[in-house]
């Protein structure tokens, strides 16, 4: 059908070689954005593997062929269903952000790391009724066979989910459906060699930068990906079942 998917993300990750890309409909003056020096103003993006500075609006950075999370993930809905109504957002969700989400929403999942962001949208969710998974902490965690379905409240050992327990509680949220692992995480290898304290890659307009942070954490494809493909069976099974 041709029902209404929202795409939320905030940064780049896929990336397609330049002969890929189609350039038929990028302007000179796009191409000249895309190729600006590196700089910081405001809440400018910048691509995470070369620096460039992109707009809102740019869908790849010409200098290196980073494309946008958000556009990858609406050009794969389409060509699974090319009738498919996405609208993509390219922003940080925040408290702040617009407000998005209505009764016509069927089902919102939560696969953001940022634990505000992560509460603001459950509260949102429980405010309108609507149906929410959210997905819990993957990073320093090697073993996908450790990912379990349960409600917020009945979870262990995963750090992310002892801070949204407790500040769902003090919110007076009940329940929450989630997607967590009791693998106990990793503590990364700090050594010199390959500390991010040393040997920082964050793009120029980074506000918290891994050099600031008390650890950063790994992420392995086979672990996270495997959390995307549980929630989305979790949300097809209960929409299934409406």
């Amino acid at each position: 059908d041709s029902d209404i998917v929202n795409v939320y993300g905030s940064d780049l990750d896929t990336i397609y070689p330049l002969n890929d890309l189609d350039l038929d409909d990028v302007s000179e003056d796009d191409l000249d954005t895309f190729n600006e020096p590196n700089h910081s103003i405001g809440n400018n993006v910048f691509c995470h593997r070369c620096g460039t500075k992109l707009d809102r609006g740019d869908a790849f950075c010409r200098s290196c062929g980073t494309k946008l999370k958000v556009e990858v993930a609406k050009q794969r809905i389409l060509e699974i269903n090319s009738k498919a109504n996405v609208e993509v957002y390219q922003e940080f969700f925040m408290p702040d952000s617009k407000e998005i989400l209505d009764d016509t929403v069927s089902y919102i999942v939560d696969a953001v790391d940022t634990v505000t962001a992560k509460i603001e949208l459950v509260l949102r969710a429980n405010k309108l009724n609507i149906p929410i998974i959210s997905s819990m902490g993957t990073g320093n965690k090697l073993d996908p066979t450790r990912f379990e379905v349960t409600d917020i409240y009945k979870t262990s050992v995963c750090p992310l989910a002892k801070v949204m327990r407790k500040e769902l509680r003090t919110r007076g949220i009940k329940k929450l459906k989630v997607v967590y692992s009791k693998e106990e995480p990793i503590k990364p290898d700090e050594t010199l060699e390959c500390s991010c304290k040393t040997g920082c890659i964050c793009p120029p307009g980074t506000v918290r930068k891994c050099t600031d942070r008390n650890q950063v954490p790994g992420s392995i494809s086979f672990v996270p990906s495997v959390a995307g493909l549980i929630v989305a069976g979790e949300v097809i099974k209960d929409i299934i079942n409406m």
